[in-house]
Protein backbone atom coordinates (compact mmCIF):
# COMPACT_ATOMS: atom_id res chain seq x y z
CA UNK A 1 0.00 0.00 0.00
CA UNK A 2 1.61 3.20 -1.20
CA UNK A 3 1.74 6.54 0.57
CA UNK A 4 0.82 9.62 -1.49
CA UNK A 5 3.21 12.47 -0.79
CA UNK A 6 1.80 15.45 -2.73
CA UNK A 7 -1.03 16.87 -4.84
CA UNK A 8 0.54 15.84 -8.16
CA UNK A 9 0.90 12.23 -7.07
CA UNK A 10 -2.67 12.26 -5.71
CA UNK A 11 -4.00 13.61 -8.99
CA UNK A 12 -2.09 11.02 -11.03
CA UNK A 13 -3.05 8.02 -8.90
CA UNK A 14 -6.54 8.92 -7.67
CA UNK A 15 -8.18 11.66 -9.71
CA UNK A 16 -6.85 10.70 -13.15
CA UNK A 17 -6.80 6.98 -12.41
CA UNK A 18 -9.50 4.60 -13.54
CA UNK A 19 -11.42 2.27 -11.30
CA UNK A 20 -11.94 2.19 -7.55
CA UNK A 21 -9.50 3.72 -5.07
CA UNK A 22 -9.67 3.89 -1.28
CA UNK A 23 -7.67 6.75 0.23
CA UNK A 24 -6.91 6.61 3.95
CA UNK A 25 -6.34 10.07 5.42
CA UNK A 26 -4.35 9.41 8.60
CA UNK A 27 -1.96 10.94 11.12
CA UNK A 28 1.08 9.30 12.71
CA UNK A 29 -0.06 10.43 16.18
CA UNK A 30 -3.55 8.90 15.80
CA UNK A 31 -4.17 5.70 17.79
CA UNK A 32 -7.14 4.46 15.71
CA UNK A 33 -5.11 5.15 12.55
CA UNK A 34 -2.36 2.87 13.85
CA UNK A 35 -4.94 0.17 14.59
CA UNK A 36 -6.41 0.56 11.10
CA UNK A 37 -3.05 0.22 9.28
CA UNK A 38 -2.79 -3.60 9.37
CA UNK A 39 -6.48 -3.89 8.44
CA UNK A 40 -5.88 -1.74 5.36
CA UNK A 41 -2.82 -3.82 4.43
CA UNK A 42 -5.05 -6.92 4.47
CA UNK A 43 -7.79 -5.14 2.50
CA UNK A 44 -5.28 -3.93 -0.11
CA UNK A 45 -3.97 -7.46 -0.58
CA UNK A 46 -7.43 -9.02 -0.77
CA UNK A 47 -8.86 -6.62 -3.35
CA UNK A 48 -5.70 -5.80 -5.33
CA UNK A 49 -7.24 -6.98 -8.61
CA UNK A 50 -10.35 -4.80 -8.15
CA UNK A 51 -9.24 -1.63 -6.34
CA UNK A 52 -6.23 0.31 -5.09
CA UNK A 53 -5.53 1.54 -1.56
CA UNK A 54 -3.39 4.59 -0.75
CA UNK A 55 -2.50 6.48 2.43
CA UNK A 56 -2.27 10.26 2.84
CA UNK A 57 -0.59 11.73 5.94
CA UNK A 58 -2.69 14.79 6.80
CA UNK A 59 0.24 16.50 8.53
CA UNK A 60 2.47 16.20 5.44
CA UNK A 61 -0.24 17.05 2.91
CA UNK A 62 -2.49 19.52 4.73
CA UNK A 63 -3.85 20.94 1.47
CA UNK A 64 -5.31 17.55 0.51
CA UNK A 65 -6.87 17.16 3.95
CA UNK A 66 -8.46 20.59 3.61
CA UNK A 67 -9.57 19.99 0.02
CA UNK A 68 -11.39 16.81 1.03
CA UNK A 69 -12.68 18.27 4.32
CA UNK A 70 -10.99 15.76 6.59
CA UNK A 71 -12.12 16.81 10.06
CA UNK A 72 -11.06 13.72 12.01
CA UNK A 73 -8.82 10.74 11.46
CA UNK A 74 -8.94 8.14 10.26
CA UNK A 75 -11.11 9.26 7.37
CA UNK A 76 -11.30 7.09 4.28
CA UNK A 77 -12.68 8.22 0.96
CA UNK A 78 -13.64 5.84 -1.81
CA UNK A 79 -13.15 7.22 -5.31
CA UNK A 80 -14.53 5.74 -8.51
CA UNK A 81 -13.07 7.09 -11.74
CA UNK A 82 -11.74 10.14 -9.89
CA UNK A 83 -14.94 11.07 -8.02
CA UNK A 84 -15.65 10.60 -4.30
CA UNK A 85 -18.47 8.06 -3.95
CA UNK A 86 -18.29 7.44 -0.20
CA UNK A 87 -16.69 8.80 2.96
CA UNK A 88 -16.00 6.53 5.93
CA UNK A 89 -14.91 7.99 9.28
CA UNK A 90 -13.37 5.97 12.09
CA UNK A 91 -11.99 2.51 12.59
CA UNK A 92 -13.66 -0.10 10.37
CA UNK A 93 -13.42 -3.85 10.03
CA UNK A 94 -11.76 -5.58 7.10
CA UNK A 95 -15.08 -7.13 6.10
CA UNK A 96 -16.88 -3.79 5.91
CA UNK A 97 -14.14 -2.21 3.79
CA UNK A 98 -13.83 -5.18 1.43
CA UNK A 99 -17.62 -5.27 0.96
CA UNK A 100 -17.73 -1.55 0.13
CA UNK A 101 -14.85 -1.78 -2.35
CA UNK A 102 -16.35 -4.85 -4.02
CA UNK A 103 -19.67 -3.02 -4.32
CA UNK A 104 -18.12 -0.04 -6.11
CA UNK A 105 -15.85 -2.25 -8.24
CA UNK A 106 -18.97 -4.04 -9.47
Amino acid sequence: MAKILDQTEFDNLVINGKGVVLVDFFATWCGPCKALAPVLEDVAEQIKDKASVYKVDIDQTQSLAQQYRVMSVPTMKIFKNGEVVETIVGLQSKGVLVDKLNYYAG
